[in-house]
């Protein structure tokens, strides 16, 4: 078992956090508030934080080997450049599908950025998980996904892993790191029922998956080659959204909550609800977060 101990990484609380990102450029951890359509920015070396609106709700934002974010918000991806504030309108995969809006994503080891969506009102299945190439090009790969979250590739980039959270299940996929390609779709993961459901996720070194857990209070270390409960920790807020690994060594692991939708009695007993926490010094390391490569 992995002795772990949590704080939070400042007061600031997020309505809807969600996917973090460490920047190892800029020694930063970045991360969302969705309904708020805001980008943040933490420096732990100097503990400076920053805001970023976007001006829409942002389900994703990823680092680019040019030094912008590529967002994925509700009306399709933009490019953003956080020293100008300038907000590029990249594309929009799903104009007839006006009350859908973008949700997790993640570049894959090629600079790929996969992204999918999610109806804004949660009880619709209209979902679509698509891949955005260097080139520019979009392609879809699922459909008839209830709310798109966490993406994870093994270590040797062999297998891709997707959350389709109101399944709670993980599923497995060969991947192809060539194309881009997957096939061979199977469930890796069941998450049991009165578990929560599966949210973001990130990938250790070892080749195995830590999954947040919405309605869970915390975290399980999976080993997807198994499908077995290695560990489940612990946090004091009930919608765990998602996680990775972060800091010099990459054994910091930052999780984002949210408080969205709690009822009143509940926000008053999870009053760090929406936080940013940290487990530090993990005996355990991530690995480095990939980059859209465009072209």
């Amino acid at each position: 078992m992995i002795q772990v101990s949590w704080q939070t990484v400042l007061k600031h609380t997020c309505e809807l956090g969600e996917g973090p990102v460490w920047d190892n450029r800029e020694n930063r951890i970045i991360w969302l508030d969705i309904v708020a359509g805001e980008i943040h920015s933490y420096y732990p070396s100097s503990e400076k934080h920053t805001v970023f609106k976007t001006g829409q709700m942002t389900g994703a934002a990823v680092l680019c080997e040019s030094g912008e974010l590529l967002a994925a918000m509700h009306n399709g991806l933009y490019e953003i450049n956080e020293s100008t504030g300038q907000i590029k309108f990249l594309v929009d995969p799903e104009t007839e599908f006006p009350g859908n809006r973008f949700n997790d994503g993640k570049c894959d080891p090629q600079g790929r950025f996969w992204a999918g969506t999610m109806s804004i009102e949660e009880d619709i299945v209209n979902g679509n998980l698509y891949r955005y190439d260097p080139d520019g090009s979009i392609h879809h790969f699922e459909s008839g996904i209830g709310c798109s979250n966490g993406l994870a590739w093994s270590p040797d980039h062999s297998t891709m892993y997707y959350i389709d959270s109101p399944t709670q299940q993980v599923y497995a996929y060969d991947f192809d790191s060539e194309t881009g390609n997957i096939s061979n779709k199977r469930i890796a993961i069941k998450i049991p029922d009165g578990g929560g459901y599966p949210d973001g996720m990130t990938i250790d070194s070892e080749g195995m998956l830590w999954i947040c857990l919405w309605d869970g209070w915390g975290i399980a270390r999976y080993n997807p080659a198994k499908g077995e409960l290695l560990q489940k920790i612990d946090l004091p807020v009930a919608r765990v959204t998602s996680c990775t690994f972060g800091g010099e060594n990459l054994n910091d692991l930052y999780v984002t909550s949210a408080y969205t939708r709690l009822e009143t009695a509940d926000r008053a007993s999870q009053p760090l609800a929406g936080s940013l926490f940290v487990l530090k010094n993990l005996p355990v390391t991530g690995l480095e977060s990939d980059r859209y490569k465009r072209k």
